[in-house]
């Protein structure tokens, strides 16, 4: 069982399973490690499926065709030289995959940043960014969420970032590089790229003022796997700000980011749940909004 506290969750119209296969298949030590079926949610029955790419965890629902991903969170794939021999090889082969049926963002190729990097929007339209990182550079795990923040909120990945620093413990800032004078539109002195550390976990942020018609949207949210209530009470208090957003466990912080505020034991609860049961766990979580780990137990252990 993997100790990732914070873990992307990614929203499907219908094709969670598919793609998790598609995703297990193209990296390597991968697997799919749990799925299992919501009967009756306001989308009809979803399946929600774990998986762990290289090491680090996902999550997957069929949610109906609400959201669609946008590039603002995207995938940091690394490729580092100096410990695989073959880093370039293997980054052009994911590439050739993740392309097939999707839409490179920004070419595969060399820049100033990278002698080897590219943008792509897969076949599912989910965004990964894959770069042969520098051997001399400090050391980076395989994987790293990444966001980016455009229109009105262009210029504020360095707040963002010191705001999730505040947060979650295990916290550190790691690079932070900022726009030289004449690159417009993007404003000199904010964020070309930095990364920092959230509960032992790397995240990447930068800013763009170019043209992006996205927001950050539900496609993509993070789930914070809690412990308690107190746990619950805690990051529900810290990252909600608007209450409208509410709902079943799920958030939008102060950048319109969405997070979900999930108990472990939910999880264990509804693979062993059956029939009646199930259904009335599943009735009830539906109607919370920040989960009550109590009235949830209660629930599962009616007989």
């Amino acid at each position: 069982m993997s100790n990732q506290k914070i873990v992307p969750h990614l929203w499907f119209d219908y094709q969670a399973k598919e793609a998790a296969e598609f995703y297990t298949s193209i990296f390597p030590d991968s697997e799919i490690t749990n799925l299992s079926t919501v009967n009756d949610t306001p989308s009809g029955d979803s399946d929600i499926v774990s998986f762990s790419l290289a090491g680090f965890s996902f999550m997957a629902i069929n949610g109906g065709p609400n959201f669609k991903f946008n590039p603002l969170i995207s995938f940091m794939v690394n490729f580092d030289p100096s410990k695989d021999a073959n880093a370039r090889e293997n980054l052009k082969t994911l590439w050739e995959q993740l392309a097939e049926g999707g839409t490179p963002l920004m070419e595969l190729q060399e820049y100033p940043f990278s002698k080897l990097y590219g943008w792509i929007q897969d076949k599912y339209g989910l965004s990964w960014q894959l770069i042969l990182t520098n051997p001399e550079g400090e050391e980076r795990p395989i994987i790293i969420p990444s966001m980016m923040f455009v229109q009105d909120l262009a210029g504020k990945a360095e707040e963002a970032s010191d705001y999730y620093l505040s947060v979650f413990n295990g916290s550190k800032r790691g690079m932070l590089y900022r726009y030289p004078k004449g690159m417009e539109p993007d404003e000199e002195g904010t964020i070309m790229f930095t990364d920092y550390m959230l509960e032992n976990q790397w995240f990447v942020g930068m800013d763009s003022a170019q043209e992006h018609d996205f927001k950050f949207n539900e496609a993509i949210s993070l789930l914070v796997k809690c412990e308690t209530q107190e746990e619950i009470d805690y990051y529900w208090d810290k990252l909600s700000s608007d209450p409208s957003a509410e709902q079943c466990g799920w958030l939008k912080d102060p950048y319109g980011v969405s997070w979900q505020v999930w108990p472990t034991v939910m999880g264990e609860m509804l693979s062993k749940a059956e029939g009646e049961q199930k259904e009335r766990l599943t009735k009830t979580f539906l109607q919370m909004k920040k989960f009550d780990i109590d009235k949830l137990k209660e629930v599962y252990q009616e007989s």
